[in-house]
C-alpha cells in the first residue's frame, strides 16, 4: 500500500503572454491534501487548469508559486514514485506491448528476468495476454490505454496520475476501462489522482471529488463519495448516485458556462 502523503500547498501557475501581452493566470492558489490510498477525482470544465495541476504533481511542469511535496519532500522533477497515464496514446511505436511495459524497469536497471516477470503479471492483469509481441499500431484504443496503464503500474509508483485517460474511447470501452481501473485500485490501493470532465466517471471511480472553477482554476468544492466498493455499472442507476450527480452538476454548471464565455 502507498504510504506517502501528497501535499499541494499554495500552488499557482501563470504563463507568459504572447508578444508582450499580460501573463495568463492558469491556477489561483491551490491547497489540496491527498492521503495514502485515496482515489481523488479532479473535475472541472475544459481549460480550468486541472491538467496543468496534474503535470505539476508529476514534475513535468513547475509551479509559479507554492509547493508540491510527498511526505514533505519537494517534487521538482519526474520520478518513479509517480506514474502517469495521458489521454493521448503515448506508447512507443517502435516497441512491442511487452517492451513498452518493461521500458521504465529497463531504464532503472532492473534485472532482465525480473522485468519479464513483472511485465507478464501486468499483461495478465490488464487483459493483454496473447498481445505481448504486438506493436501499438495493431491495438485498439482501449488496448493501448490498458498497455499504458500496465506500463505505469509496472514501476510500482506510490501515486498514479491519470489525465483523462479514457476520454478518447467509445462509451462501452470507457466503462470497461473504468471497471478495470477500479479492480486494480481495489487490489493495490495505490493513491490515485484522476483528472476528468465527466461527472459520472468522477463519481463512479473516486472516494472524493475535487471540483475546480473556470480559469483561473481554484478548488471550488470537495465532495466526498461514500458509495461502497467494489463498484460496478449498476451503481450508476441508484438513487445515491443520482443525488451525488445532481450536487456535482450544481457545483460545476456555472463554471462550465463561465469557461464557454471566456
Amino acid at each position: 500500500m502507498s504510504r506517502k502523503r501528497l501535499a499541494i500547498t499554495g500552488v499557482t501557475r501563470s504563463f507568459a503572454g504572447h508578444r508582450g501581452a499580460a501573463p495568463m493566470l492558469a491556477l489561483r492558489p491551490i491547497d489540496l491534501m491527498v492521503e495514502p490510498g485515496e482515489f481523488v477525482a479532479i473535475l472541472g470544465p475544459s481549460g480550468c487548469g486541472k491538467s496543468t495541476l496534474l503535470r505539476i504533481v508529476a514534475g513535468l511542469d513547475q509551479p509559479t508559486g507554492g509547493t508540491v511535496t510527498l511526505d514533505g519532500v519537494p517534487v521538482t522533477a519526474p520520478g518513479p514514485d509517480r506514474g502517469m497515464v495521458f489521454q493521448s496514446y503515448t506508447l512507443f511505436p517502435w516497441l512491442t506491448v511487452a517492451q513498452n511495459i518493461r521500458f521504465g524497469l529497463a531504464e532503472r536497471g532492473v534485472p532482465e528476468a525480473e522485468q519479464q516477470a513483472i511485465a507478464a503479471r501486468f499483461i495478465a492483469r490488464t487483459g493483454l495476454t496473447g498481445f505481448e509481441n504486438h506493436w501499438p499500431r495493431q491495438l485498439s484504443g482501449g488496448m493501448q490505454q490498458r498497455c499504458a496503464l500496465a506500463r505505469a503500474l509496472a514501476n510500482d509508483p506510490e501515486i498514479l496520475l491519470l489525465d483523462e485517460p479514457f476520454g478518447a474511447l467509445d462509451h462501452q470501452t470507457r466503462e470497461l476501462m473504468q471497471e478495470l481501473l477500479l479492480e486494480i485500485w481495489d487490489a493495490d490501493r495505490k493513491t490515485v489522482l484522476f483528472v476528468t470532465h465527466d461527472i459520472d466517471e468522477a463519481i463512479f471511480l473516486a472516494n472524493r471529488v475535487v471540483v475546480m472553477s473556470a480559469r483561473p482554476g481554484r478548488i471550488k468544492a470537495e465532495v466526498p463519495v461514500s458509495l461502497p466498493y467494489p463498484r460496478d455499472w449498476t451503481m450508476k442507476t441508484t438513487p445515491a448516485f443520482a443525488t451525488l450527480k445532481a450536487r456535482l452538476m450544481g457545483e460545476i454548471r456555472e463554471e462550465v458556462r463561465k469557461a464557454a464565455m471566456a
